[in-house]
């Protein structure tokens, strides 16, 4: 993370076509560096293609329930049966090399310029749980060592500050970091949006101007639709895409 401009994506979730539309979008606003919140499979059609996107990058990436439960042969007794039928068709399709990359991934992760990296939540990361409201933020900004934390999870892109004794929720916006405060910053979904807007959503950060700028990148939705049905994978996930949700 050595230049000024860094993208920050996650929860990219198997779909190639949203993936290479935010790749391109990112390069067109000058990012040389990447960071990744994890979750680069399950849900969409190409899991080899966009593990090898990522890859490719040569960037920090944290681990992401999907990617965990992909790359390990573990129970799913806790899985909603969607996600677990695209968990189990996922572990099928993945070359061996994949999955090990997937194996390797830490849960959470401090890098340059003082950033931490972490999926789900700073205070348990291995148990996935969800950050909605300020009040799920709190515990994470305890563990929080370094002023600025990006995650991803709920697909949901949203800013939590930490000021003093009171943690605040915010829409996603431009972002200008201030000093004494702390920033737990979902970077919302590239690859499956959930705040009703179906178009992938990602991060640039700028470590010199202090500053966090979210993006909305239109893809090819249909493509990745018949991605999904040409895989035999359940209908509903070609049809949530359409609304993001």
């Amino acid at each position: 993370m050595s230049g000024k401009r860094t993208a920050v994506v996650g929860d990219i979730h198997a779909n190639l076509d949203a993936l290479e539309a935010v790749l391109e979008d990112a390069r067109s606003e000058g990012v040389t560096d990447w960071l990744c919140v994890g979750d680069v499979v399950g849900y969409n059609a190409c899991p080899n293609e966009c593990v090898e996107a990522v890859r490719s990058l040569g960037c920090p990436v944290v681990c992401g329930n999907h990617d965990h439960y992909c790359g390990y042969d573990e129970s799913l007794a806790d899985f909603h049966p969607i996600a677990a039928a695209v968990v189990e068709w996922t572990r099928s399709q993945l070359a061996p090399a994949n999955a090990a990359w997937l194996r390797s991934l830490p849960y959470s992760s401090v890098v340059e310029h003082g950033v931490t990296l972490v999926h789900a939540t700073l205070d348990e990361p291995e148990r996935w749980g969800y950050v909605f409201e300020a009040v799920d933020a709190d515990p994470s900004f305890f563990y929080q060592a370094t002023q600025l934390c990006f995650h991803g999870h709920t697909h949901v892109p949203a800013v939590f500050e930490k000021r003093g004794g009171t943690v605040s929720r915010f829409p996603p916006g431009d972002v200008k970091l201030e000093f004494g405060c702390k920033y737990f910053v979902n970077v919302g979904s590239v690859g499956q949006p959930r705040d009703a807007d179906r178009r992938a959503s990602y991060c640039i950060y700028d470590s010199e101007d202090r500053t966090i700028r979210f993006r909305r990148v239109a893809y090819d939705v249909a493509a990745a639709q018949a991605r999904i049905r040409g895989a035999g994978l359940p209908e509903r996930l070609a049809k949530r895409l359409e609304i993001g949700r």
